[in-house]
Protein backbone atom coordinates (compact mmCIF):
# COMPACT_ATOMS: atom_id res chain seq x y z
CA UNK A 1 0.00 0.00 0.00
CA UNK A 2 2.77 2.55 1.06
CA UNK A 3 4.68 2.36 -1.97
CA UNK A 4 1.76 2.48 -4.49
CA UNK A 5 0.49 5.13 -2.54
CA UNK A 6 3.90 7.06 -3.10
CA UNK A 7 3.17 6.31 -6.57
CA UNK A 8 -0.14 7.59 -7.40
CA UNK A 9 -0.36 11.17 -5.29
CA UNK A 10 3.24 12.44 -4.99
CA UNK A 11 5.63 13.68 -7.79
CA UNK A 12 9.04 13.37 -8.58
CA UNK A 13 11.11 16.60 -7.39
CA UNK A 14 13.86 18.20 -8.96
CA UNK A 15 11.83 17.61 -12.76
CA UNK A 16 11.36 19.79 -15.28
CA UNK A 17 7.90 18.49 -16.13
CA UNK A 18 5.46 16.01 -13.76
CA UNK A 19 6.78 12.66 -13.20
CA UNK A 20 5.13 10.45 -10.32
CA UNK A 21 7.51 9.89 -7.79
CA UNK A 22 8.73 6.35 -8.20
CA UNK A 23 10.98 4.29 -5.34
CA UNK A 24 13.83 2.18 -6.04
CA UNK A 25 14.03 -1.44 -5.42
CA UNK A 26 16.17 -0.94 -2.08
CA UNK A 27 13.98 2.08 -0.79
CA UNK A 28 11.69 -0.05 -1.47
CA UNK A 29 13.10 -2.64 0.63
CA UNK A 30 13.36 -0.36 3.40
CA UNK A 31 10.02 0.87 3.09
CA UNK A 32 8.66 -2.34 3.23
CA UNK A 33 10.67 -3.48 6.61
CA UNK A 34 9.94 0.01 8.30
CA UNK A 35 6.50 -1.05 8.13
CA UNK A 36 6.36 -4.52 9.07
CA UNK A 37 3.80 -5.74 11.28
CA UNK A 38 4.04 -8.24 13.33
CA UNK A 39 1.57 -11.05 12.73
CA UNK A 40 0.50 -11.94 15.94
CA UNK A 41 0.02 -8.49 17.94
CA UNK A 42 -1.31 -6.82 14.70
CA UNK A 43 0.85 -4.17 15.68
CA UNK A 44 4.41 -2.54 13.65
CA UNK A 45 7.70 -3.97 14.82
CA UNK A 46 10.10 -0.76 14.39
CA UNK A 47 9.27 2.35 15.84
CA UNK A 48 12.49 3.88 14.78
CA UNK A 49 14.30 4.05 11.47
CA UNK A 50 17.62 4.84 10.23
CA UNK A 51 18.55 4.62 6.93
CA UNK A 52 22.75 5.36 6.20
CA UNK A 53 23.62 6.07 3.02
CA UNK A 54 26.09 8.47 1.19
CA UNK A 55 25.30 12.00 0.31
CA UNK A 56 23.14 12.02 -2.92
CA UNK A 57 22.30 8.63 -2.53
CA UNK A 58 18.36 9.91 -2.09
CA UNK A 59 17.03 9.86 1.38
CA UNK A 60 15.71 13.05 1.86
CA UNK A 61 13.44 13.09 -1.38
CA UNK A 62 12.85 9.25 0.48
CA UNK A 63 11.80 10.43 3.71
CA UNK A 64 9.92 13.65 2.26
CA UNK A 65 7.07 11.04 0.87
CA UNK A 66 6.97 8.97 3.69
CA UNK A 67 5.84 12.62 5.96
CA UNK A 68 3.43 12.84 2.96
CA UNK A 69 2.53 9.30 3.61
CA UNK A 70 2.39 9.70 7.57
CA UNK A 71 -0.14 12.98 7.22
CA UNK A 72 -2.21 11.23 4.99
CA UNK A 73 -2.49 7.70 3.90
CA UNK A 74 -3.71 4.56 6.20
CA UNK A 75 -0.44 3.63 7.53
CA UNK A 76 -1.95 3.03 11.03
CA UNK A 77 -2.77 -0.71 11.92
CA UNK A 78 -6.31 -1.89 11.92
CA UNK A 79 -6.61 -5.79 11.61
CA UNK A 80 -6.37 -8.23 8.75
CA UNK A 81 -9.22 -8.19 5.95
CA UNK A 82 -10.85 -12.00 4.64
CA UNK A 83 -8.10 -12.95 2.78
CA UNK A 84 -5.45 -12.77 5.88
CA UNK A 85 -3.92 -8.99 4.25
CA UNK A 86 -3.17 -6.32 6.95
CA UNK A 87 -5.27 -3.28 6.68
CA UNK A 88 -5.29 0.21 7.77
CA UNK A 89 -6.45 3.78 8.62
CA UNK A 90 -5.23 7.14 8.38
CA UNK A 91 -3.80 9.05 11.64
CA UNK A 92 -6.67 11.38 11.74
CA UNK A 93 -9.15 8.53 13.00
CA UNK A 94 -6.38 7.87 15.75
CA UNK A 95 -5.70 11.54 16.84
CA UNK A 96 -4.38 15.10 15.04
CA UNK A 97 -1.58 14.44 12.68
CA UNK A 98 1.47 16.44 13.24
CA UNK A 99 4.35 15.24 11.37
CA UNK A 100 7.84 17.16 11.55
CA UNK A 101 10.90 17.71 9.80
CA UNK A 102 14.23 18.05 12.62
CA UNK A 103 17.71 18.91 12.43
CA UNK A 104 20.07 21.53 14.75
CA UNK A 105 20.39 23.84 12.15
CA UNK A 106 17.34 25.67 9.74
CA UNK A 107 19.52 25.15 6.38
CA UNK A 108 19.44 20.83 7.82
CA UNK A 109 15.66 21.26 7.49
CA UNK A 110 15.58 22.03 4.07
CA UNK A 111 17.84 19.07 2.46
CA UNK A 112 14.04 17.36 3.36
CA UNK A 113 11.86 20.21 3.19
CA UNK A 114 11.98 21.33 -0.51
CA UNK A 115 11.98 18.01 -2.02
CA UNK A 116 8.31 17.66 0.00
CA UNK A 117 7.10 21.15 -1.20
CA UNK A 118 7.67 19.76 -5.12
CA UNK A 119 5.88 16.59 -4.46
CA UNK A 120 2.73 18.46 -4.02
CA UNK A 121 2.81 18.90 -7.32
CA UNK A 122 1.27 15.72 -7.97
CA UNK A 123 -2.27 14.97 -7.61
CA UNK A 124 -1.89 14.75 -3.59
CA UNK A 125 -4.02 18.18 -3.50
CA UNK A 126 -6.89 17.07 -5.35
CA UNK A 127 -7.26 13.81 -3.79
CA UNK A 128 -7.09 15.62 -0.23
CA UNK A 129 -8.61 18.90 0.15
CA UNK A 130 -7.65 20.97 2.68
CA UNK A 131 -3.66 20.42 2.49
CA UNK A 132 -2.09 23.72 1.78
CA UNK A 133 1.36 23.88 0.75
CA UNK A 134 3.22 27.15 2.32
CA UNK A 135 6.91 28.24 2.74
CA UNK A 136 7.24 27.40 6.07
CA UNK A 137 4.59 24.46 6.46
CA UNK A 138 1.53 22.43 5.38
CA UNK A 139 -1.98 22.73 6.40
CA UNK A 140 -3.56 19.22 6.51
CA UNK A 141 -7.04 18.77 6.65
CA UNK A 142 -8.85 19.97 9.81
CA UNK A 143 -10.39 17.13 11.14
CA UNK A 144 -10.44 18.86 14.54
CA UNK A 145 -10.65 22.68 14.23
CA UNK A 146 -9.08 23.07 17.17
CA UNK A 147 -5.62 21.10 16.78
CA UNK A 148 -2.97 21.88 14.81
CA UNK A 149 -2.68 19.42 11.88
CA UNK A 150 0.18 20.21 9.45
CA UNK A 151 4.04 18.53 8.74
CA UNK A 152 6.76 21.54 9.58
CA UNK A 153 10.00 21.71 9.77
CA UNK A 154 11.83 22.53 13.70
CA UNK A 155 15.20 23.20 14.71
CA UNK A 156 16.99 22.48 18.26
CA UNK A 157 16.03 25.70 19.17
CA UNK A 158 11.81 25.53 18.74
CA UNK A 159 10.45 25.61 21.80
CA UNK A 160 7.33 23.57 20.58
CA UNK A 161 9.61 20.82 20.54
CA UNK A 162 7.97 19.39 23.31
CA UNK A 163 4.60 20.63 23.64
CA UNK A 164 3.51 19.36 20.18
CA UNK A 165 3.58 16.10 19.65
CA UNK A 166 4.39 14.39 16.12
CA UNK A 167 2.63 11.34 14.78
CA UNK A 168 5.82 11.28 12.51
CA UNK A 169 9.20 12.81 12.26
CA UNK A 170 12.36 12.76 10.02
CA UNK A 171 15.88 13.38 12.12
CA UNK A 172 18.04 15.01 9.24
CA UNK A 173 21.62 14.54 9.49
CA UNK A 174 21.76 13.01 12.75
CA UNK A 175 25.79 12.43 12.05
CA UNK A 176 26.27 16.20 13.47
CA UNK A 177 23.36 16.17 16.56
CA UNK A 178 25.93 16.74 19.45
CA UNK A 179 25.71 17.79 23.19
CA UNK A 180 27.15 21.17 21.77
CA UNK A 181 24.53 22.30 19.22
CA UNK A 182 21.64 20.49 21.04
CA UNK A 183 21.02 17.27 19.55
CA UNK A 184 20.81 15.57 21.89
CA UNK A 185 18.19 17.36 23.92
CA UNK A 186 16.35 17.44 20.55
CA UNK A 187 16.52 13.64 19.88
CA UNK A 188 15.47 13.18 23.38
CA UNK A 189 12.19 15.29 22.64
CA UNK A 190 11.11 13.98 19.59
CA UNK A 191 11.66 9.98 21.21
CA UNK A 192 9.76 10.62 23.80
CA UNK A 193 6.78 12.43 22.23
CA UNK A 194 7.15 9.40 19.62
CA UNK A 195 6.49 7.01 22.40
CA UNK A 196 3.55 8.85 24.19
CA UNK A 197 1.70 8.87 21.03
CA UNK A 198 2.61 5.67 19.55
CA UNK A 199 4.21 7.38 16.76
CA UNK A 200 7.83 6.67 14.71
CA UNK A 201 10.49 8.74 13.32
CA UNK A 202 13.36 7.70 10.67
CA UNK A 203 16.90 8.99 10.98
CA UNK A 204 19.12 10.13 8.03
CA UNK A 205 22.69 9.83 8.86
CA UNK A 206 25.44 10.03 6.96
CA UNK A 207 28.42 8.42 8.32
CA UNK A 208 29.64 9.60 11.21
CA UNK A 209 32.80 10.04 12.57
CA UNK A 210 33.93 7.66 16.45
CA UNK A 211 34.31 9.32 19.20
CA UNK A 212 31.85 12.67 18.26
CA UNK A 213 29.61 10.81 20.80
CA UNK A 214 26.72 11.94 18.22
CA UNK A 215 23.04 10.74 17.87
CA UNK A 216 23.90 8.59 14.72
CA UNK A 217 27.02 6.71 16.91
CA UNK A 218 24.51 6.48 20.07
CA UNK A 219 22.13 4.76 17.40
CA UNK A 220 24.81 2.86 15.76
CA UNK A 221 25.66 1.62 19.64
CA UNK A 222 22.35 0.70 20.25
CA UNK A 223 22.25 -1.34 16.99
CA UNK A 224 25.05 -3.47 18.15
CA UNK A 225 23.56 -3.86 21.63
CA UNK A 226 20.54 -5.16 19.46
CA UNK A 227 22.57 -7.62 17.72
CA UNK A 228 24.65 -8.95 20.51
CA UNK A 229 21.26 -9.58 22.46
CA UNK A 230 21.81 -7.07 24.85
CA UNK A 231 18.76 -4.78 24.47
CA UNK A 232 15.69 -5.34 26.27
CA UNK A 233 14.43 -3.06 23.09
CA UNK A 234 14.62 -3.65 19.42
CA UNK A 235 12.09 -1.70 17.70
CA UNK A 236 14.39 0.03 15.62
CA UNK A 237 15.12 -0.69 12.21
CA UNK A 238 19.04 -0.13 10.96
CA UNK A 239 20.20 0.04 7.59
CA UNK A 240 23.94 0.65 6.66
CA UNK A 241 25.50 0.23 3.73
CA UNK A 242 29.39 1.15 2.54
CA UNK A 243 31.75 0.58 0.25
CA UNK A 244 34.23 -2.29 1.14
CA UNK A 245 36.24 -1.47 3.62
CA UNK A 246 39.50 -2.72 0.67
CA UNK A 247 38.57 0.29 -1.69
CA UNK A 248 41.53 2.46 -3.01
CA UNK A 249 40.84 5.97 -3.14
CA UNK A 250 43.81 6.38 -5.61
CA UNK A 251 42.67 3.40 -8.11
CA UNK A 252 39.80 4.45 -10.38
CA UNK A 253 38.74 1.07 -11.08
CA UNK A 254 38.97 0.36 -6.89
CA UNK A 255 36.94 3.05 -6.21
CA UNK A 256 34.16 2.59 -8.88
CA UNK A 257 33.66 -0.55 -7.75
CA UNK A 258 32.89 0.64 -4.24
CA UNK A 259 30.63 3.83 -4.64
CA UNK A 260 29.24 1.42 -7.21
CA UNK A 261 28.14 -0.95 -4.01
CA UNK A 262 27.95 2.43 -1.80
CA UNK A 263 25.14 4.14 -3.88
CA UNK A 264 23.41 1.03 -4.96
CA UNK A 265 20.12 1.67 -7.07
CA UNK A 266 21.16 5.36 -7.68
CA UNK A 267 24.53 4.83 -8.82
CA UNK A 268 24.56 5.92 -12.24
CA UNK A 269 27.02 3.48 -13.81
CA UNK A 270 25.59 2.82 -17.51
CA UNK A 271 25.69 -1.32 -15.88
CA UNK A 272 23.58 -0.81 -13.73
CA UNK A 273 23.37 -1.86 -9.92
CA UNK A 274 25.69 -4.52 -8.02
CA UNK A 275 23.38 -4.95 -5.10
CA UNK A 276 20.37 -6.55 -7.31
CA UNK A 277 20.28 -9.84 -9.67
CA UNK A 278 19.44 -8.64 -12.16
CA UNK A 279 21.24 -5.41 -11.54
CA UNK A 280 18.48 -2.59 -11.56
CA UNK A 281 18.65 0.13 -14.50
CA UNK A 282 21.23 2.50 -13.72
CA UNK A 283 20.15 5.54 -11.40
CA UNK A 284 20.82 9.46 -10.98
CA UNK A 285 24.35 9.48 -9.17
CA UNK A 286 27.12 10.48 -11.85
CA UNK A 287 29.71 8.46 -10.36
CA UNK A 288 32.38 9.91 -12.53
CA UNK A 289 31.70 13.40 -11.33
CA UNK A 290 32.02 11.96 -7.57
CA UNK A 291 35.74 10.22 -8.51
CA UNK A 292 36.41 14.08 -9.77
CA UNK A 293 35.11 15.02 -6.03
CA UNK A 294 36.88 13.03 -4.68
CA UNK A 295 40.32 13.54 -6.25
CA UNK A 296 40.58 17.43 -6.23
CA UNK A 297 43.08 18.40 -4.41
CA UNK A 298 41.12 20.32 -1.92
CA UNK A 299 39.12 17.29 -0.51
CA UNK A 300 39.80 15.78 2.55
CA UNK A 301 40.13 11.88 2.26
CA UNK A 302 38.47 11.14 5.85
CA UNK A 303 35.59 13.23 4.62
CA UNK A 304 35.39 11.71 1.03
CA UNK A 305 35.26 7.89 2.75
CA UNK A 306 32.57 9.41 5.08
CA UNK A 307 30.70 11.12 2.39
CA UNK A 308 30.79 8.96 -0.77
CA UNK A 309 31.94 5.63 0.65
CA UNK A 310 29.83 6.31 3.26
CA UNK A 311 32.43 4.48 5.61
CA UNK A 312 32.34 4.91 9.44
CA UNK A 313 36.29 5.99 9.87
CA UNK A 314 37.84 6.94 12.50
CA UNK A 315 38.31 9.86 15.00
CA UNK A 316 41.42 11.92 14.75
CA UNK A 317 43.05 9.88 17.87
CA UNK A 318 41.85 6.71 17.22
CA UNK A 319 43.98 3.78 17.28
CA UNK A 320 42.43 1.74 14.48
CA UNK A 321 39.91 3.04 11.66
CA UNK A 322 37.61 1.09 11.24
CA UNK A 323 38.07 0.03 7.21
CA UNK A 324 41.63 -0.99 8.22
CA UNK A 325 39.45 -3.41 11.26
CA UNK A 326 36.43 -4.67 8.65
CA UNK A 327 38.93 -5.21 6.38
CA UNK A 328 40.73 -8.12 8.71
CA UNK A 329 37.18 -9.71 9.30
CA UNK A 330 36.43 -13.02 8.67
CA UNK A 331 33.60 -15.18 9.53
CA UNK A 332 33.81 -18.41 7.73
CA UNK A 333 37.60 -19.59 10.06
CA UNK A 334 36.52 -22.12 12.97
CA UNK A 335 38.95 -23.13 15.40
CA UNK A 336 39.87 -26.87 15.22
CA UNK A 337 40.16 -29.41 18.40
CA UNK A 338 44.17 -29.27 18.10
CA UNK A 339 45.02 -25.71 17.12
CA UNK A 340 47.35 -24.43 19.78
CA UNK A 341 45.29 -21.84 21.11
CA UNK A 342 46.18 -18.69 23.51
CA UNK A 343 43.83 -16.48 25.54
CA UNK A 344 43.69 -13.14 26.85
CA UNK A 345 41.90 -11.76 30.18
CA UNK A 346 41.00 -8.39 31.05
CA UNK A 347 38.93 -8.17 34.15
CA UNK A 348 37.28 -5.22 36.28
CA UNK A 349 35.06 -4.45 39.00
CA UNK A 350 32.16 -2.43 39.97
CA UNK A 351 33.27 1.20 39.88
CA UNK A 352 31.98 3.81 42.40
CA UNK A 353 30.54 6.26 39.85
CA UNK A 354 30.12 6.24 36.22
CA UNK A 355 29.99 3.08 34.08
CA UNK A 356 31.59 -0.17 35.34
CA UNK A 357 34.36 -1.20 33.04
CA UNK A 358 33.85 -4.72 30.75
CA UNK A 359 35.79 -8.00 31.55
CA UNK A 360 36.69 -9.49 28.46
CA UNK A 361 38.31 -13.30 27.39
CA UNK A 362 39.58 -12.97 23.53
CA UNK A 363 41.24 -16.28 22.02
CA UNK A 364 43.89 -15.99 19.38
CA UNK A 365 45.02 -19.26 17.34
CA UNK A 366 48.44 -19.30 16.66
CA UNK A 367 48.68 -20.37 13.47
CA UNK A 368 47.25 -17.57 11.77
CA UNK A 369 46.46 -14.84 14.24
CA UNK A 370 42.80 -15.33 14.01
CA UNK A 371 41.45 -13.38 16.83
CA UNK A 372 38.12 -14.71 18.47
CA UNK A 373 35.60 -13.20 21.10
CA UNK A 374 35.12 -15.60 23.83
CA UNK A 375 32.75 -13.77 26.02
CA UNK A 376 32.55 -9.92 26.91
CA UNK A 377 30.41 -9.08 30.14
CA UNK A 378 29.57 -5.09 29.80
CA UNK A 379 27.27 -3.03 32.51
CA UNK A 380 23.68 -2.92 30.88
CA UNK A 381 22.08 0.73 29.89
CA UNK A 382 19.23 1.74 32.21
CA UNK A 383 17.77 0.40 35.45
CA UNK A 384 19.23 -2.97 34.29
CA UNK A 385 22.57 -1.65 35.21
CA UNK A 386 21.91 0.36 37.85
CA UNK A 387 24.38 -1.66 40.91
CA UNK A 388 25.65 -3.58 37.87
CA UNK A 389 28.90 -6.07 39.43
CA UNK A 390 31.08 -8.05 37.02
CA UNK A 391 29.13 -11.95 37.49
CA UNK A 392 32.33 -13.25 38.08
CA UNK A 393 30.79 -16.61 38.20
CA UNK A 394 30.16 -16.82 34.60
CA UNK A 395 33.43 -15.82 34.10
CA UNK A 396 34.98 -18.26 35.85
CA UNK A 397 32.95 -20.67 34.10
CA UNK A 398 34.24 -19.31 30.60
CA UNK A 399 37.56 -19.69 31.49
CA UNK A 400 36.96 -23.36 32.90
CA UNK A 401 35.35 -23.67 29.23
CA UNK A 402 37.94 -22.69 26.94
CA UNK A 403 40.03 -24.81 28.45
CA UNK A 404 37.98 -27.66 28.12
CA UNK A 405 36.81 -27.04 24.85
CA UNK A 406 40.29 -25.47 23.16
CA UNK A 407 43.92 -26.27 22.92
CA UNK A 408 45.21 -23.87 25.42
CA UNK A 409 48.81 -23.43 25.32
CA UNK A 410 49.23 -19.62 27.28
CA UNK A 411 47.12 -17.53 28.43
CA UNK A 412 47.84 -13.90 29.73
CA UNK A 413 45.87 -11.75 32.15
CA UNK A 414 45.67 -8.42 33.46
CA UNK A 415 45.56 -9.46 36.83
CA UNK A 416 44.44 -6.22 38.59
CA UNK A 417 41.79 -6.90 41.16
CA UNK A 418 41.69 -10.57 40.19
CA UNK A 419 44.80 -11.51 41.45
CA UNK A 420 42.95 -14.65 43.70
CA UNK A 421 41.22 -15.91 40.40
CA UNK A 422 44.21 -15.66 38.10
CA UNK A 423 46.40 -17.88 40.69
CA UNK A 424 43.49 -20.40 40.80
CA UNK A 425 43.91 -20.48 37.63
CA UNK A 426 47.72 -20.78 37.28
CA UNK A 427 46.95 -23.79 40.01
CA UNK A 428 44.53 -25.30 37.96
CA UNK A 429 45.79 -24.63 34.48
CA UNK A 430 49.71 -23.68 35.03
CA UNK A 431 50.77 -27.20 34.11
CA UNK A 432 49.65 -27.66 31.12
CA UNK A 433 50.47 -23.96 29.37
CA UNK A 434 53.52 -24.37 26.82
CA UNK A 435 54.17 -20.31 27.06
CA UNK A 436 54.54 -18.97 30.79
CA UNK A 437 54.26 -14.93 31.46
CA UNK A 438 56.92 -15.36 33.94
CA UNK A 439 58.72 -17.36 36.17
CA UNK A 440 56.74 -17.39 39.00
CA UNK A 441 53.64 -16.57 37.69
CA UNK A 442 52.46 -18.20 34.34
CA UNK A 443 49.76 -15.88 33.44
CA UNK A 444 50.09 -12.82 35.21
CA UNK A 445 51.11 -9.54 32.45
CA UNK A 446 50.28 -6.46 34.00
CA UNK A 447 48.95 -3.62 31.86
CA UNK A 448 49.56 -1.17 34.31
CA UNK A 449 52.96 0.00 36.69
CA UNK A 450 56.35 -0.18 35.59
CA UNK A 451 56.01 -2.32 32.68
CA UNK A 452 55.29 0.73 29.90
CA UNK A 453 58.73 -0.49 27.59
CA UNK A 454 56.47 -4.26 27.05
CA UNK A 455 53.41 -2.83 26.93
CA UNK A 456 54.14 -0.46 24.22
CA UNK A 457 55.68 -3.37 22.47
CA UNK A 458 52.80 -5.42 22.52
CA UNK A 459 50.05 -2.60 21.59
CA UNK A 460 52.63 -1.96 18.58
CA UNK A 461 52.95 -5.68 17.71
CA UNK A 462 49.17 -6.13 17.26
CA UNK A 463 48.34 -3.01 15.10
CA UNK A 464 51.18 -3.58 13.15
CA UNK A 465 49.72 -6.94 12.10
CA UNK A 466 46.02 -5.33 11.57
CA UNK A 467 47.49 -2.65 9.28
CA UNK A 468 49.34 -5.03 7.06
CA UNK A 469 46.43 -7.46 7.15
CA UNK A 470 48.47 -10.28 8.40
CA UNK A 471 45.78 -11.54 10.98
CA UNK A 472 41.90 -12.02 10.61
CA UNK A 473 39.23 -11.71 13.34
CA UNK A 474 35.52 -13.34 13.54
CA UNK A 475 33.78 -9.56 13.31
CA UNK A 476 32.04 -10.16 16.98
CA UNK A 477 30.54 -6.78 17.62
CA UNK A 478 31.66 -6.29 21.55
CA UNK A 479 35.23 -7.01 19.81
CA UNK A 480 34.76 -4.28 16.92
CA UNK A 481 33.47 -2.36 18.85
CA UNK A 482 36.07 -2.10 21.59
CA UNK A 483 38.54 -2.16 19.00
CA UNK A 484 37.01 0.80 17.57
CA UNK A 485 37.18 2.67 20.78
CA UNK A 486 40.30 2.64 21.41
CA UNK A 487 42.50 6.13 21.52
CA UNK A 488 45.86 6.48 21.10
CA UNK A 489 47.89 7.65 24.47
CA UNK A 490 51.33 8.78 24.14
CA UNK A 491 53.33 7.52 27.20
CA UNK A 492 56.93 7.98 28.01
CA UNK A 493 57.96 4.98 26.76
CA UNK A 494 55.86 5.24 23.69
CA UNK A 495 51.90 4.76 22.45
CA UNK A 496 49.65 3.14 24.71
CA UNK A 497 45.95 3.14 23.98
CA UNK A 498 43.08 4.19 26.23
CA UNK A 499 39.40 5.32 26.71
CA UNK A 500 38.01 8.75 25.08
CA UNK A 501 38.08 9.83 28.86
CA UNK A 502 38.59 8.11 32.26
CA UNK A 503 34.49 8.90 32.38
CA UNK A 504 33.40 7.64 29.09
CA UNK A 505 31.26 4.57 28.87
CA UNK A 506 32.73 3.48 25.68
CA UNK A 507 34.63 0.64 26.72
CA UNK A 508 38.11 -0.69 25.03
CA UNK A 509 38.60 -4.01 27.59
CA UNK A 510 38.49 -6.53 24.58
CA UNK A 511 40.82 -4.83 22.96
CA UNK A 512 43.15 -4.83 25.87
CA UNK A 513 42.42 -8.28 26.32
CA UNK A 514 43.06 -8.64 22.38
CA UNK A 515 46.69 -7.02 22.77
CA UNK A 516 47.47 -9.90 25.18
CA UNK A 517 46.60 -13.00 23.45
CA UNK A 518 48.55 -11.25 20.74
CA UNK A 519 51.33 -11.22 22.77
CA UNK A 520 50.71 -14.20 23.76
CA UNK A 521 50.76 -15.26 20.14
CA UNK A 522 54.19 -14.09 19.20
CA UNK A 523 55.50 -15.99 22.10
CA UNK A 524 54.45 -18.87 22.09
CA UNK A 525 55.62 -18.37 18.17
CA UNK A 526 58.95 -18.00 19.68
CA UNK A 527 58.75 -20.92 22.09
CA UNK A 528 58.22 -23.36 18.89
CA UNK A 529 54.58 -24.46 19.70
CA UNK A 530 53.48 -24.15 16.20
CA UNK A 531 55.82 -27.19 15.25
CA UNK A 532 55.04 -28.94 18.48
CA UNK A 533 51.28 -28.57 17.25
CA UNK A 534 51.97 -30.08 14.20
CA UNK A 535 53.31 -33.39 15.19
CA UNK A 536 49.92 -33.98 17.30
CA UNK A 537 47.95 -33.75 14.53
CA UNK A 538 47.95 -30.43 12.73
CA UNK A 539 45.84 -27.11 12.78
CA UNK A 540 43.16 -25.72 10.57
CA UNK A 541 42.80 -22.63 8.71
Amino acid sequence: MAIDWIAEYLAAPDRPEYEPFLLYAEQEDFVLRFYEINPVTGKRLYRRGAISRPRGWGKSPMLAALCWLEALAPVVPDGWDANGQPVGKPWHMVRTPLVQIAAVSEPQTKNTWTPLLEMANGSVLDEYPGVEPMDTFVNLPRYNPRSITRIEPITSSARTVKGNKPIFAVLDQTEEWVKSNGGHDLFGKMKNNAAKLGGSFIESPNAFIPGTDSVAERSAAFYAMIQEGRARDSSLYYDHREAPPETDLGDRDSLMAGLRVAYGDASGHPDGCVIHDPPCPPGHSDLDFTISTIWDPNSDVQESRADFLNQITHASDAWLAAPEWRSIMDTGKTIGEYDAVVLGFDGSRRRARGVTDATALIGCRVSDGHLFEIAVWEQPDGPAGEDWRVPVIEVLAAVDMAFDKYNVVGMYCDPAKWESHVADWEATYGPRLKIKAGRDHPMEWWMTGGRSNLIVRATESLHNAIVENEITHDGAYALTRHMLNARRRMSRSGLQIGKANPESPNKIDAAVAAILAYRARTDAIAKGVLEEAAEMGGWTM
